[in-house]
């Protein structure tokens, strides 16, 4: 991971000390950014891929150009890792997973028991209306409801994230108000700020900032939508176990749900 920090935005500026939309998306901003991206970028976190695209994109003018310039590090990035098909490994949780076509549906939900105490993360993913995996993980022995939430809602983001870049349309459904409040509203103001708040410190910043800037880059291809908890939804429900599936395994890595997956049986299990 890289900083952000004046000396790597001035890699990246073009002799008008500007950057172009590509590298404002690689910045997670908008383009109605552009005039105050310096201040919305220092200290910002982005990977090192990020970071060395950001800084080839530089002085392109021609978006042709850059577009090139971006299917071309993609392409070197998969030779690096070996990769013969359309394939992800998130670096601090997810495995290694191929992804394959179809428009997907993400629930996602974390759970704690007691709060705060241990607490896991769980997803479930529908391909084309049918239930096609489970995920859960990111266990801690001394959680939070919020924490396992938003490390639910992180990971969902990054499976997103894998389906908009393989073709397909992915949507996510979360049961955490909070957390969804967190990426799509009150992180704008707390980032304009310096990351502050009145009152005090924002609890869980590391994982808020993480979603956030994850959000930003995906937004316009993933939709984020609020559910209610426990009201009928297979999904909701299905995530819910997995979160406390997590717990039980005590399973601090997000990795998919290995054993034959009967619906009715895992719905039979201890629930949040």
């Amino acid at each position: 991971m890289q900083i952000v920090t004046e000396e790597l935005l001035e890699l990246g500026l073009d002799k008008s000390g500007a950057v172009n939309a590509e590298q404002l998306i690689l910045l997670g901003l908008k383009e109605s950014d552009a005039e105050n991206f310096v201040a919305l970028s220092l200290g910002k976190e982005l990977s090192d891929a990020r970071a060395e695209l950001f800084v080839l994109l530089a002085n392109i003018k021609a978006k042709t150009s850059r577009k090139t310039i971006i299917e071309n590090y993609k392409a070197l990035q998969k030779f690096r890792k070996g990769e013969t098909q359309v394939s992800e490994v998130n670096e601090k949780s997810q495995e290694k997973v191929i992804t394959p076509k179809g428009d997907v549906t993400i629930y996602c939900d974390g759970g704690c028991n007691p709060n705060p105490g241990k607490a896991g993360s769980g997803v479930a993913i529908y391909r084309g209306g049918e239930l096609a995996e489970l995920w859960y993980g990111l266990y801690e022995p001394m959680g939070t409801n919020n924490t396992a939430e938003l490390g639910a809602l992180y990971e969902s983001l990054v499976i997103a994230k894998r389906e908009t870049e393989s073709g397909n349309k992915a949507e996510i459904k979360c049961d955490s108000k909070y957390s969804i409040d967190c990426i799509q509203t009150w992180a704008i103001n707390w980032e304009k700020k310096g990351w502050t708040k009145k009152g005090g410190a924002i609890k869980n910043l590391d994982i808020i900032k993480k979603a956030y800037y994850l959000y930003n880059e995906i937004r316009a291809e993933v939709k984020l939508s609020h559910i209610k908890a426990h009201a009928g939804f297979e999904g909701n429900e299905l995530a819910d176990r997995m979160t406390m599936y997590a717990i039980e395994t005590k399973s601090e890595k997000f990795v998919k749900y290995s054993e034959p997956i009967d619906v009715a049986k895992i719905l039979k299990m201890r629930a949040g």
